[in-house]
């Protein structure tokens, strides 16, 4: 075990159990005093779920803006309280389920994306309060709906199941979706079971199992362990100097003229000093002038 370890492992959490508690087991199993995880799964999904170690932690930010990709069953003829199977019945539909082409289309009219209302069974906060606490209560609070992007989704059929393969952006619920689709068609619908195969760069075809963890040496371990920059490998790449590198770590901006590049404002980059990664910066606007500073320092 080595406390020193900084960067990403690619867990892929079981059902069963929650996310926190996936995230207490892999800092325990890594000997890491700081350690935190990006994009709760609910304790019966399973998939990817990015654990940060040491000063990774501080990539949660970039993170989570991360596409995701998703597969979930989609339950056709009754609605739950929260939205998938673990709930109270709430609604049946009588009528006989639609042919496949017909639940196909309507799938489909969600590609491009849609202002959704969030679940009362989650994590997300209004004025303060959890919705799941409230929901456990009996309490309905009234919610927002917020436009959320559907990248690509497509519709398939499993040995007589449905499932639904979506890439989405941040703040996605597939229980909801697995209900609109539903309301779509006219029909009551929830949500079987769920897969998160994607987050960003990391996929489940890489991931690896808590089990799969304790079995490993320590050596094997830390050889796991993504570097944070490669997680981070959707932003460019600058390297800096001895003196511009001093100043960024400082916290100035520096104009971009005086370091030969040129990006537009608001873009991130990952920053080098003699090939050692430090920090992701961002392209701000100063006095007018365009500038590079640091958005978060990992030294």
């Amino acid at each position: 075990m080595d406390a020193d370890i900084n960067g990403i492992v690619n867990l892929y959490k079981q059902p069963g159990m929650t996310s926190h508690t996936a995230l207490n087991i892999t800092r325990r199993i890594f000997g890491c005093e700081k350690a935190g995880h990006c994009g709760t799964l609910d304790p019966n999904a399973r998939g990817v779920l990015p654990i940060m170690l040491g000063n990774a932690v501080k990539a949660s930010d970039f993170l989570v803006e991360h596409t995701k990709s998703y597969t979930a069953e989609l339950i056709l003829g009754y609605e739950t309280d929260t939205g998938d199977v673990t709930g109270k019945i709430t609604r049946k539909s009588e009528l006989p389920i639609p042919a496949f082409e017909e639940i196909y289309a309507a799938v489909k009219t969600f590609e491009g994306g849609y202002d959704q209302v969030p679940p009362m069974y989650s994590a997300l906060k209004v004025k303060g309060q959890k919705l799941v606490d409230a929901a456990r209560k009996g309490i309905v609070i009234e919610r927002e709906s917020r436009h959320i992007d559907i990248y690509s989704v497509d519709l398939t059929e499993t040995n007589g199941k449905l499932f639904v393969s979506v890439e989405c952006s941040r703040g996605t619920y597939i229980r909801t979706l697995c209900e609109d689709i539903g309301k779509r068609l006219g029909f009551a619908a929830c949500m079987g079971e769920l897969e998160r195969t994607r987050v960003g760069s990391l996929n489940s075809e890489t991931s690896v199992t808590l089990e799969k963890l304790k079995e490993m040496t320590p050596e094997e371990r830390v050889s796991i362990v993504i570097p944070t920059e490669t997680a981070l490998s959707h932003f460019g790449k600058v390297g800096l100097d001895g003196f511009f590198a001093a100043l960024i770590k400082n916290g100035l901006a520096v104009e971009t003229r005086k370091l030969g590049i040129n990006y537009p404002e608001g873009m991130f980059l990952r920053l080098y000093e003699g090939g050692a990664f430090f920090a992701v910066g961002e392209i701000v606007v100063k006095d007018g002038n365009i500038c590079l500073k640091h958005k978060k320092l990992f030294i």
